[in-house]
C-alpha cells in the first residue's frame, strides 16, 4: 500500500473537502504518518473516511473530524492546550505542530503506552504525556487556551472543566447520546460566560467516568 498516496488523498478528498480549508491543518496531517498511529490490523484503514477501533473500547477519529476540530479551535500556535484522551497519539501528534504547549492526559496505561512510542518517533518537545482520569479537566497545569476532548459526554459538557479554560479560551468536545450526537465548540467569554456553537454530528465512545443518565427501574 503506497501510505503517501493515501495521505494526500486524505487530505485532497476527505479532509479539504469537508471545509477545512486552514493550510497549517492540512500540511500537518499531509506530514504526519497516520499509519504509524494505527493498529497493525486495521492499517489498511489508516486513511480510510472512518472511525478505527483501539484497544479498551475506544476508537480513532476520522480523518475529517480531527480536521474539522482542530479547525474549529483557531490555533495560532500560542496556545497551551489540554488534551483529554490521548489514544495512540495522532490527534496529540497534530496538535504538537499546531500550538505550543500540549498536555495530553490519558486513562488507559496501554494506550498510553502505546502513544508515547509513537510520538517518541516525532521528538515532540513541546508535549508533556500523563496517565489519569482527565474527565474533569486536569487541574495541575489549568488554566488553558483551549481543551480538546476525544471521547464523548452523553450528559453534556461538565462545567468544572470549562471553568478550567482562559478568558477567551475554547474546547471542542462532542456531547450527547447515540445515535443524536453532536460535536461542539465552547468559548468562554468571562468568569461564567460560555458560548456554545454546534459543529457537525458524529458518534464516538464516551469518556470512561463519563456522568450517565439514569436508568429507568420499574
Amino acid at each position: 500500500m503506497n501510505f503517501q498516496r493515501s495521505r494526500t488523498n486524505m487530505v485532497t478528498q476527505q479532509v479539504r473537502s469537508w471545509n477545512v480549508v486552514n493550510e497549517n491543518i492540512l500540511a500537518a496531517m499531509m506530514q504526519i504518518s497516520r499509519e504509524s498511529f494505527v493498529p497493525l490490523a486495521f492499517h489498511h484503514l489508516a486513511y480510510s473516511d472512518t472511525d478505527i477501533p483501539l484497544s479498551e473500547g475506544q476508537t480513532m477519529l476520522s480523518p475529517k473530524v480531527v480536521g474539522r476540530a482542530l479547525q474549529s479551535l483557531k490555533l495560532t500556535g500560542q496556545e497551551k492546550v489540554l488534551e483529554v484522551g490521548t489514544g495512540t497519539g495522532y490527534v496529540t501528534a497534530c496538535l504538537a505542530k499546531l500550538a505550543k504547549e500540549i498536555i495530553s492526559v490519558e486513562i488507559q496505561p496501554t494506550l498510553l503506552a502505546q502513544a508515547e512510542m509513537n510520538l517518541n518517533t516525532l521528538s515532540c518537545r513541546n508535549l508533556t504525556l500523563t496517565q489519569g482520569d482527565a474527565v474533569f479537566g486536569w487541574t495541575e497545569y489549568a488554566p488553558y487556551d483551549v481543551i480538546v476532548v476525544t471521547g464523548s459526554y452523553p450528559l453534556g459538557v461538565p462545567e468544572k472543566i470549562c471553568e478550567q479554560l482562559k478568558p477567551d479560551g475554547r474546547l471542542f468536545a462532542i456531547t450527547g447520546i447515540a445515535p443524536l450526537m453532536r460535536a461542539v465548540i465552547i468559548e468562554r467569554h468571562g468568569k461564567s460566560d460560555y458560548a456554545t456553537h454546534t459543529l457537525f454530528e458524529t458518534v464516538v465512545p464516551a469518556l470512561i467516568h463519563a456522568p450517565q443518565p439514569k436508568k429507568f427501574q420499574f
